[in-house]
């Protein structure tokens, strides 16, 4: 009974599959939910160590230029190993904490925008764990970084592309996730117009299939089913 003395009865909760919902007066717990879209909350990136070990040659830049260049390079990105940089910079894309998220992206623009096919072919291997750490974050900040970061990357060579291919199978179970998470703004004016998360998933597939070859649309399609194709629909 009630505390109020009522007579109403009282409406016990109790687990499915268990004796007690066959009692009188109770109810069944439901499926508990799953936080599909729930953020990670990721652990100290190796970028972040090494940067405060000085093992990067990297610094804030306070000259003229400073609204247009964040970070000043002690030795120029071009003559760096980058089979040891590029991923630790990588590794970086998922960190949210300032100043290393700013260090950590405007370093991978830098040496990307810097290197020779060749260079990124070498390390691309190694670029598919931190980026996929990084999108399985679930944080859209860090996941609209990351999928910039690769389009630059297929862009830099025609080679780039291809080689990507057989990697999708690990870098686009955010993007099928994401891809429709956007809010539908009706007749309201959109002020982050080509920032949000569901366009840029989108901008990286059509990337991703236009530099790709003739292999990319099946295996985009294959794990974004949803997806449909930039050039065979035109």
């Amino acid at each position: 009974m009630c505390n109020c003395y009522c007579g109403c009865p009282i409406i016990r909760v109790v687990p499915p599959f268990s004796y007690q919902v066959l009692q009188s007066c109770t109810l069944t717990e439901g499926p508990p939910r799953i936080a599909i879209y729930r953020r990670k909350r990721p652990c100290c990136s190796l970028f972040r160590m090494f940067f405060l070990r000085g093992d990067i040659p990297v610094s804030r830049y306070f000259g003229p230029k400073a609204s247009q260049q964040f970070i000043k390079w002690h030795v120029p990105p071009a003559k760096l190993d980058y089979q040891r940089y590029l991923p630790l910079f990588f590794d970086g894309l998922c960190e949210r904490t300032f100043p290393y998220r700013e260090f950590a992206r405007h370093g991978v623009r830098d040496l990307i925008a810097a290197a020779k096919e060749k260079q990124l072919l070498c390390c691309l291997p190694m670029l598919i764990l931190p980026a996929k750490r990084a999108l399985h974050t679930k944080d859209p900040d860090v996941i609209i970084a990351t999928l910039r970061s690769l389009q630059q990357l297929v862009q830099a060579g025609p080679t780039i592309g291809p080689a990507l291919v057989p990697y999708y199978r690990q870098l686009l179970p955010m993007a099928n996730l994401f891809r429709v998470a956007d809010v539908n703004q009706c007749d309201q004016i959109d002020f982050q117009g080509g920032n949000r998360l569901g366009e840029v998933i989108e901008a990286t597939l059509n990337i991703l299939e236009r530099t790709g070859g003739k292999d990319a649309y099946l295996n985009i399609k294959y794990m974004v089913p949803t997806y449909e194709s930039c050039i065979l629909n035109r």
